[in-house]
């Protein structure tokens, strides 16, 4: 399987079972939609109007040396690593909620303003012990682990994400594991304290924040009422500063209220925050802030606008890293991730304050997917396996598109969400991702020419 585009004058062919990208002149480009059906005769009658005999001769014998040397119309051949990798649950990554409340309110909010449909809470250090103990206890050979402080707002909690961090850095050691914390943030509880331990103790921070005013605070309010965005802007603009090159991300969500979103991209990186994730809304129909089907094509275009500002300003002082842009064409990603993506459910789980574990952050409260509980190390390995058996040879969508190694058969969350069933990837997303992959390809094709 091949798949075929132009970008920004860049004609691009990529081999889906090798992973090769191949970037081709036009004639090979065009001579693609004919290869390997039609004959050399065939392919002459059809497109000799527009190339000679000789350049199509050519064209045809590049095209069958790539095909014998299995960079073009490969087999697929990732199959026998993924029933290799079949076997006992080994978790690689928690992400630990530390509080189920939120001192802002998104009108988009997935958690509902941060209590997940219940009663507001906190964790407690002794469950975020006991989760990073099982974490140890249950990450099998893997060495470098994974643990996310998320909310809610995980800085109304502070003093026990404090704790928990200590009790992890001290347990790793006895393991031979190394723990990375990450933390997000909307960033209204940001001050020179937390900011400095932050900076000292986490390997990675996605700090919230939409875009321009009117787009955040749209949609982004105290619980006043009033609009985040001048409060929380000189605070995060601080803390990346004083991260001086560490990981950081400044997050944000765009909705059908902004689908200009390439606008509030750009709007961050004038801000001075180099690296941006700008995600698209996943909500039903019901909201007015819902992306539907016939959004796609602008919100395409913003992604090609997007692209190409960003290698314009490469290498500028104005230069920044969108997250969905980000691909790697040499080693990528290793083979189980290609098939199986963030393991929710598998390798990742979400703690709840009260110990729950479950696939991923936006399953907590449904308990359909109620896991098990950290405090007596449970797991369900019937819903486990279900989860693992959820890859992209198991995704019936997922067999004939050419995207599949990249997005990984896509979110569960938002498969269960809009189609009942982790196994239906959600069509919009589909679309978006496969417009973001061609983005992050051509960019990779200027870079290298």
């Amino acid at each position: 399987m091949i798949h075929k585009f132009t970008s920004d004058n860049v004609n691009v062919v990529i081999d889906v079972n090798s992973g090769a990208v191949h970037v081709v002149d036009k004639i090979v480009h065009d001579l693609l939609d004919y290869y390997p059906k039609h004959s050399q005769e065939e392919i002459i009658d059809k497109i000799g109007n527009l190339y000679s005999t000789k350049d199509i001769k050519e064209a045809i014998n590049e095209i069958d040396t790539l095909t014998k040397e299995g960079l073009l119309f490969s087999k697929e051949r990732y199959i026998e690593h993924f029933d290799k990798h079949k076997g006992d649950p080994v978790i690689k990554a928690l992400c630990l909620h530390i509080a189920h409340d939120c001192n802002i309110r998104c009108q988009y909010c997935f958690a509902s303003q941060g209590d997940f449909e219940g009663q507001r809470s906190f964790m407690s250090s002794e469950i975020g012990k006991k989760a990073i103990d099982f974490l140890l206890e249950n990450s099998g050979s893997r060495r470098n682990l994974e643990v996310d402080f998320f909310g809610g707002e995980p800085l109304m909690n502070f003093n026990v994400v404090k704790e928990i961090v200590d009790y992890g850095k001290a347990k790793e050691q006895q393991y031979n594991k190394n723990i990375r914390f990450t933390i997000t943030t909307n960033g209204l509880l940001l001050d020179d304290e937390n900011m400095d331990y932050i900076n000292n103790q986490m390997h990675n921070v996605v700090l919230s924040l939409d875009g321009r005013k009117e787009t955040n605070d749209k949609m982004r309010y105290t619980i006043n009422g009033g609009g985040t965005y001048d409060h929380i802007v000189p605070k995060l603009q601080k803390m990346v500063k004083l991260r001086k090159g560490k990981n950081y991300y400044v997050r944000g969500t765009f909705t059908k209220h902004n689908k200009n979103f390439a606008q509030d991209v750009l709007h961050l990186a004038d801000l001075g925050f180099q690296n941006i994730s700008v995600e698209p809304v996943v909500a039903g129909p019901e909201h007015d802030y819902a992306i539907a089907k016939e959004d796609l094509q602008l919100i395409n275009d913003q992604y090609d606008y997007l692209a190409k500002e960003m290698t314009k300003r490469n290498g500028s002082k104005s230069a920044f890293n969108f997250f969905h842009f980000n691909i790697d064409l040499n080693q990528g990603p290793c083979v189980i991730k290609r098939l199986l993506g963030c393991g929710a459910g598998a390798e990742y789980l979400a703690v709840t304050p009260e110990g729950d574990l479950y696939p991923c952050h936006q399953f907590v409260g449904n308990k359909k997917f109620l896991i098990g509980n950290i405090i007596d190390s449970s797991v369900d390995t019937t819903l486990y396996n279900y989860f693992q058996e959820a890859n992209v040879y198991n995704k019936e969508k997922c067999d004939e598109c050419w995207a599949k190694f990249y997005c990984s058969g896509g979110c569960h969350a938002n498969a269960y969400n809009f189609n009942d069933d982790i196994y239906k990837p959600y069509d919009i997303g589909c679309e978006m991702e496969k417009k973001r992959i061609e983005c992050a390809i051509m960019i990779k094709a200027k870079e290298a020419n």
